[in-house]
């Protein structure tokens, strides 16, 4: 799970990326070597390695919000999860760091289920195939990104997207 604020452990960047696998591999041996692969391979598919390759001892706290929260997935991948579930990923992040995340969710998208909750609308339209818009704990209608905003199906929908309701 990504968090709306990015939650990096207070270690370096090196052992953040490792912690998921090293909990889930508890008792078998890992080279150094291996654990070195699967630190550059998840930088590289966040695309924090080149930012970050000479700095892996750095404390990931020192990074930027935006590098954190990529680093926060990073930390995910070598779980090799089914689903990425992500509450409000870029709500903490400025226009840039936002651009950032959402190009590394297009970027994983074919790899991962990626659920993410938003109550920004532009958002949910650049960054998601499909959408589920929910009120008041109900579903009110699910439906391709691009369908539900041009031709919402329900009131509720059209006003919500609309700045009508909310």
């Amino acid at each position: 799970m990504v968090f709306q604020r990015p939650n990096p452990l207070p270690v370096s960047i090196r052992d953040n990326v490792l912690f998921g696998h090293r909990l889930h591999n508890k008792g078998k041996k890992s080279s150094s070597a291996s654990t070195d692969e699967i630190v550059e391979e998840s930088l590289r598919r966040v695309l924090l390695w080149d930012k970050v390759k000479d700095n892996l001892n750095k404390k990931a706290t020192d990074l930027s919000l935006d590098e954190q929260q990529k680093l926060c997935i990073a930390r995910l991948l070598p779980v090799k999860p089914k689903l990425l579930l992500m509450d409000e990923p870029c709500s903490a992040l400025d226009p840039k760091g936002t651009s950032a995340v959402e190009e590394l969710i297009w970027e994983l998208r074919g790899e991962y289920t990626i659920l993410i909750v938003t109550h920004n609308m532009a958002q949910a339209r650049r960054a998601s195939e499909e959408c589920i818009f929910m009120l008041m704990g109900k579903v009110m209608e699910k439906n391709a990104t691009e369908d539900l905003f041009v031709t919402p199906e329900k009131k509720e929908t059209a006003d919500y997207i609309e700045g009508r309701y909310g």
